[in-house]
């Protein structure tokens, strides 16, 4: 039973297939996304005349949007998981998206935006998704390179999507790269229904382990928590630029050539940086212990986001972004790795589905945040704001290892000796 979506006729281990159709599904969600949040705030001040505070609030209103109702909703799509499989979840968030997206680009004003962004995070979740098929099935001394490995995918999406986006709305407005979104999510359903096989056996409902709490067959409680708590720190902090990245672009350009091709740019360069390291640092993670690589790319993030609040370059501001990327790239795959190796098959759904809950808390905080600070004082507060979580996230990380000791058991050479 545990050997069984290991091997098959083929060279490559069904796993491992799964991992590669997965991967084109999380790139191209990476880009549909990518592409259009950038130039959202730029979208929202043609729909009217607003003033600076007004359009940092709608800014804010429209990003945390699709979060916050994902962070409702993802705990029950992460029980009906574990009971149905992973597959059906992938294919309701990329059919999802590619409804809403669509619907998306035809907004005529700022409220029909944002409710749409609300109806689109309950469909959505693809990412995550993918992260517990393939988490549920890896063997666990590859699961860190395997994490980085299928974390380069969405990053490479979010690479490509905004200088694309960027370009394309530059010439052609910016409801386009909705439609784009819409296509690209069409694919990766696509791509999912035929090139997806999952092995699952659905708990029967009575059974001890259905009936029970997620959080019950954990071995290092703390931990587990300390990563879902860092996951919602990470993207707080990591999305807490967005809503105001092409407004400051705007204001360091003088508000003079592409601006939206630019922001795209910038928005970019972190991508750049994940993908060339993310896989590497994943590997690095299962030969060290994945704590090291986090509080390395903890204290890094937050060396480098203080900093940005003194820039007055466009150049200089990608420069330091690209750097933040090679800290995310110790982040967010690490948290992945280290919940796979500490929870049982039964349960992975619903822990990455809580996980996801967080994250998407995170998504709202942070823009929200931004926005009242942007709106408050200016847009380079919003980076030390940033270097802030960062360092409440290194505190809550070190806390919980210190308290729970689970690094030992993260290593590749204990955790397969059972």
């Amino acid at each position: 039973m545990v050997e069984s979506p290991m091997l098959s006729q083929n060279k490559q281990p069904q796993w491992h297939r799964n991992m590669m159709a997965l991967w084109v599904g999380n790139f191209a969600t990476g880009a549909g996304a990518s592409m259009s949040l950038p130039f959202l705030p730029l979208f929202i001040s043609t729909m009217g005349h607003f003033p600076k505070w007004e359009l940092s609030l709608y800014a804010g209103m429209a990003f945390a949007a699709t979060f916050l109702s994902q962070a409702i909703v993802s705990p029950l799509w992460g029980k009906l998981a574990d009971r149905t499989g992973r597959k059906p979840m992938l294919l309701r968030a990329a059919i999802g998206m590619t409804v809403t997206s669509l619907i998306t680009g035809l907004s005529t004003n700022v409220w029909m935006l944002i409710t749409l962004r609300l109806i689109q995070g309950g469909f959505s979740g693809y990412i995550n998704n993918a992260y517990a098929l393939v988490a549920s099935e890896v063997p666990r001394e590859k699961s860190g390179q395997t994490m980085g490995t299928l974390t380069t995918g969405a990053v490479g999406g979010q690479l490509v999507g905004p200088i694309f986006g960027g370009f394309i709305a530059g010439f052609l407005g910016y409801r386009v790269p909705f439609f784009i979104f819409s296509a690209l999510m069409l694919m990766a359903a696509l791509v999912t229904f035929f090139g997806v096989k999952e092995t699952f056996t659905p708990l029967p409902k009575q059974s001890k382990a259905a009936q029970q709490s997620a959080f019950a067959g954990v071995k290092h409680l703390r931990v587990v928590w300390a990563m879902i708590i860092s996951s919602m720190l990470i993207q707080a902090a990591t999305n807490s630029v967005n809503p105001i990245i092409s407004l400051f672009v705007r204001e360091l350009m003088h508000n003079e050539g592409n601006v939206a091709f630019a922001s795209g740019v910038v928005a970019a360069m972190p991508g750049i940086a994940t993908l060339l390291a993310a896989s590497r640092l994943g590997a690095l993670g299962d030969h060290i212990g994945p704590r090291r690589v986090l509080i390395g790319g903890l204290i890094l993030s937050g060396g480098l986001f203080a900093p940005m609040t003194f820039v007055t370059s466009v150049v200089v501001l990608g420069g330091l972004r690209f750097f933040v990327g090679i800290a995310d790239a110790a982040l967010l795959p690490v948290t992945q790795t280290v919940m796979t190796l500490d929870t049982p098959p039964s349960a992975i759904s619903r822990i990455f589905s809580y996980n996801q809950s967080f994250q998407a808390i995170g998504s709202v905080l942070g823009p929200m945040l931004a926005s009242a600070v942007a709106g408050l004082w200016d847009y380079r507060f919003v980076f030390l704001m940033t270097a802030l979580l960062v360092v409440i996230n290194l505190i809550v990380v070190i806390w919980a290892y210190h308290t729970d000791g689970g690094d030992a058991t993260h290593k590749p050479t204990i955790t397969s000796a059972k």
